[in-house]
C-alpha cells in the first residue's frame, strides 16, 4: 500500500462507512471449491471479514493500519494483523479466497498480485470490488456532484481515479470469472451522509489544509432538498473476479 490514508479516522470509518450485501459474499463463497481460509486483505474494520467468517471456516483479516485493526469486530473465527498487502504472513497456497474491499486501488499491484498468486491455492479466486459513486434522488445528485466533481477534485489522491472508472483498467492478471451486479441501498438521514462523507480521504485532506468542515455549506445546500425525513443511497459495487 502506498500510503496510510485511513488511521487517523479509524474510529469513524467503523461508525459510518456502509457494509455489503449478503447477496455478494453468498456469489463469491459459490466461486471457490473450498472454504478453509479467506484472506481478507486491507480488511480496515472488519466490513467483509465478519461476512466471509460466515462462509469460509477461518479469515485472516489484514491491513496496514494498526488503529484500523484495533477496530476490527472481533469473531472466534477471524484472526486480525497489521501487515502490508503485499507482505501477508501466510503460507504458500493456504488461501481458498483472497478478498479485497474497496482497498485494491491503495495497493502496489505488481507485489500484491504476486503475493496472491503465492497464496491461493490452484484454482483459488480473488475478488476485489469498491463502491462506485453514490446516488440519491436527481436533486439531491446534482448538488452532491458539484461537491464532488468541484470541491474535493484537487484534494483527492491520485490513486481514487481506479475507483472513478470501476476498476475497469486496473491490472487484473487472473482468468476473469463473469459476476453479476450487486448495490448497497440504505435508508440515511442527511446527517448519516455527512458523517460517511467526512470519512473521505478528500474530505479530510482539504479540512486539514483550510481549517474548515467542507460537509458543513453541502449540508445548508442539502438541507432544503432533502428535509427532515429518510433517503434512499445506493452505491453501485464495482467487482472484478479472477481464478489463479
Amino acid at each position: 500500500m502506498s500510503a496510510d490514508h485511513f488511521s487517523g479516522h479509524a474510529a469513524d470509518y467503523a461508525k459510518f462507512r456502509p457494509g455489503y450485501p449478503a447477496a455478494l459474499f453468498d456469489w463469491i463463497a459459490s466461486q471457490t471449491a473450498g472454504h478453509d481460509l479467506a484472506w481478507d486483505c486491507g480488511c480496515g474494520n472488519g466490513q467483509a471479514s465478519v461476512p466471509l467468517a460466515e462462509r469460509y471456516a477461518r479469515v485472516v483479516g489484514t491491513d496496514l493500519s494498526a488503529r484500523q485493526v484495533a477496530e476490527a469486530a472481533p469473531h472466534p473465527r477471524i484472526e486480525y494483523r497489521a501487515a502490508p498487502a503485499e507482505a501477508s504472513g501466510l503460507p504458500d497456497a493456504s488461501c481458498d479466497l483472497v478478498a479485497v474491499a474497496q482497498a485494491l486501488h491503495w495497493f502496489d499491484f505488481e507485489r500484491f498480485h504476486a503475493e496472491v498468486k503465492r497464496v491461493l491455492k490452484p484454482g483459488g479466486v480473488l475478488a476485489a470490488w469498491t463502491y462506485r459513486l453514490l446516488r440519491a434522488e436527481p436533486e439531491i445528485d446534482a448538488v452532491f456532484a458539484d461537491y464532488y466533481g468541484r470541491v474535493l477534485a484537487p484534494w483527492w489522491p491520485p490513486e481514487r481515479k481506479w475507483v472513478d472508472d470501476g476498476y475497469r483498467t486496473l491490472p487484473f492478471p487472473y482468468t476473469e470469472i463473469p459476476a453479476p451486479a450487486f448495490e448497497i441501498r440504505l435508508q440515511w438521514t442527511l446527517e448519516d451522509l455527512l458523517a460517511y462523507l467526512r470519512t473521505w480521504t478528500a474530505t479530510r485532506y482539504l479540512a486539514q489544509a483550510e481549517g474548515r468542515d467542507p460537509t458543513l455549506p453541502l449540508g445548508e445546500a442539502l438541507r432544503p432538498i432533502w428535509g427532515d425525513g429518510l433517503r434512499e443511497i445506493v452505491w453501485p459495487i464495482a467487482l472484478r473476479a479472477g481464478r489463479n
